[in-house]
């Protein structure tokens, strides 16, 4: 059965999921400002997602990433096709790297209000009004194993996209990194080693525990007088490099 496309006359049917009580009636009282949408159900875990969304046909699923029973991918990899459009909301900051993993149409922190709920539902509402793609192409950044283009990082409020290649290096700081660009600095919540099996390693290297240096970046490595090396960026950081990684360099130079 082919999901319902966007017209002036269909209303698109959305599916709220989430475990708080609370959470889904604030979620339905703000879904009610919006003539062109319909909330067919709701859903408190993740089991229940499934069964929903395969019974209710949802155009749209307002998804709590983290529910009983439920973590973002394993819902997504059991949903019924057609697929629908996913949004996620979230009281964790450090869901938003997951997010984008997933392949979410947009991403909600709570607690959020009328003005970036509309915001998120515009992104839907144009996606809608385009051909549904493959699921393979919309969910492949979730399926696929290799590198990731493109980080969330929290602005205020909101939660923007940078490109991964514009990042000059990462730094760990206690249980969350760093990235830096030309840009600015901007925290990420995830762990630096989770983040590092996301990467591309022919473009970004692990040069000490705590950091990793975008290659297109590094300008070159200096040796110490008392043998350590240290790795020079372009930008004019200088950074020091583990005695098991500058082993590492040295034998790639040989």
């Amino acid at each position: 059965m082919e999901r319902m496309s966007m017209t002036e006359n269909a209303l698109v049917r959305v599916l709220i999921a989430d475990d708080e009580p609370v959470a889904r009636a604030g979620l339905r009282h703000l879904l009610a400002a919006f003539d062109w949408l319909a909330c067919v159900g709701e859903a408190a875990d993740g089991p229940a997602v499934i069964e929903a969304v395969g019974r209710l046909q949802p155009d749209v699923v307002l998804l709590d990433i983290q529910m009983p029973g439920c973590f973002g991918i394993d819902v997504l990899r059991q949903l019924p096709p057609p697929l629908p459009r996913i949004v996620f909301t979230t009281a964790y900051a450090e869901h938003a790297v997951t997010a984008f993993e997933l392949g979410a149409l947009d991403y909600l922190l709570k607690p959020f209000g009328a003005d970036r709920l509309a915001g998120a539902l515009a992104r839907v509402r144009a996606a809608l009004g385009e051909p549904l793609p493959p699921a393979l192409d919309r969910y492949g950044e979730m399926l696929a194993q290799g590198p990731m283009r493109r980080l969330f990082v929290r602005s205020g409020r909101s939660i923007q996209p940078i490109a991964v290649a514009d990042v000059h290096r990462f730094e760990a700081v206690g249980d969350y990194v760093t990235a830096y660009t030309a840009g600015g600095e901007h925290l990420l919540h995830v762990a630096l080693n989770r983040l590092e099996s996301r990467l591309d390693p022919q473009q970004f290297a692990r040069i000490h525990r705590t950091h990793l240096v975008n290659l297109d970046h590094l300008a070159r490595f200096r040796r110490e007088l008392d043998g350590r090396l240290t790795a020079m960026l372009r930008s004019g950081v200088e950074l020091p490099v583990s005695k098991s990684r500058a082993q590492v360099f040295r034998e790639l130079a040989r």
